[in-house]
């Protein structure tokens, strides 16, 4: 093995087709460019594009989002158990047993692709459902049902609050939503992509997908962000706070990306919908932090934000506990991970790479 190629972190290295998503010139899901998407396309149609390869027709559109509302429905037994789980478990925690418990009460009984795409629709309908549940119960509230008249973003917003969201928010998380919901073969996406390779279930993939998210260098960065954001704590103090965070060369979250070199077009799809929920809040003091640290960045790293920079904000805008950061994230990247594990159990080959050993030589045990 010693004379064949290492690329650490699989780094540039292509480990599969795909015609889900494509990150090159840009980001598209299924030939689509995403800020045509943003502009014109629900999140559901969005999740539609995604799971079925083709955007859906009028009435497609109707009977899927008809779909989402029947699975919205929590069986009592599974809202106990869900309800038993301890209030000082991490959220992520939460949603990996909630993707994982979800199987115990499945909605066929039978096992193939037709029901590993209705349990995709069922896994994007009642994890909302299930997390403004949970959160609901840790603020000491009573759980609200989702409503038939409200699509899926504003539904959430609903369902965490119990007041009719503003159009502003719902648009602010719809397309959030929809920047979040794929992105190639990330770590999370390639999990879920492994597992299904073994010829496991959709909700052992999914559940193993949150597992790799929750890490602070995938999902989890957004969260990171809010803390950095409140560290430097005033716009005075933003610019010798990244200086010298530079050169201690500490590592700011939501800069740089594996992929993109030169900037990621969801950060900047991301960013005026930032600076207008700003303003409504009058909060436009951590948007003056931001552009401080943000210049700085690229002015000194040519490090250019990436998603969890500007998400991070709108999140707080939206006043969300930074807890929900990332398993916000898992609300929306249900529906690429299904869609890859839909797509490698299509054209199935076991995902088993070599290593490369850098242990003890030969030996004999005397």
């Amino acid at each position: 093995m010693s004379d064949e190629n290492y690329y650490p972190g699989l780094e540039g290295v292509i480990a599969g087709e795909t015609s889900i998503c494509t990150v090159a010139d840009g980001l598209s899901y299924r030939g689509y460019p995403i800020d045509q998407l943003v502009e014109r396309a629900t999140f559901e149609q969005v999740s539609y594009l995604l799971l079925y390869g083709e955007r859906p027709t009028q009435e497609q559109d109707r009977e899927f989002c008809k779909r989402l509302k029947r699975q919205q429905t929590i069986a009592g037994d599974l809202d106990q158990t869900l309800a038993l789980i301890p209030s000082s478990a991490n959220t992520m925690d939460f949603m990996r047993s909630a993707a994982s418990l979800l199987a115990h009460w499945p909605c066929e009984s039978d096992n193939g692709p037709a029901n590993e795409l209705e349990n995709a629709t069922r896994l994007l309908a009642a994890l909302p459902v299930i997390l403004a549940a949970r959160q609901r119960r840790l603020d000491g509230n009573t759980p609200i049902a989702p409503r038939d008249d409200l699509g899926f973003a504003a539904n959430f917003l609903w369902m965490l609050n119990g007041e009719e969201p503003s159009a502003d928010a719902v648009n602010a998380m719809e397309v959030s939503l929809i920047l979040y919901a794929e992105h190639e073969f990330n770590a999370s996406t390639f999990t879920a992509r492994v597992v299904t390779s073994t010829r496991s279930d959709l909700y052992s993939a999914v559940a193993a997908a949150i597992g790799a998210l929750k890490g602070a260098l995938h999902g989890g960065a957004n969260e990171r962000v809010m803390e950095v954001l409140e560290e430097v704590g005033s716009e005075a103090n933003a610019e010798p706070w990244i200086r010298q965070a530079l050169a201690d060369k500490k590592r700011i979250m939501g800069f740089g990306h594996r992929v993109y070199k030169t900037g990621d077009p969801r950060a900047k799809l991301l960013k005026p919908l930032c600076a207008k929920l700003a303003e409504q809040a009058g909060n436009q003091q951590l948007e003056a932090i931001a552009n401080t640290i943000e210049s700085i960045v690229w002015e000194e790293k040519q490090l250019p934000p990436n998603l969890d920079w500007p998400s991070a904000r709108l999140y707080h805008y939206l006043q969300l506990p930074v807890h929900l950061y990332t398993p916000l994230f898992v609300l929306s990247r249900v529906t690429g991970w299904s869609a890859h594990a839909l797509e490698q159990a299509a054209n199935n080959r076991l995902i088993r790479p070599r290593s490369r050993y850098v242990g003890t030589p030969a030996r004999d045990w005397d």
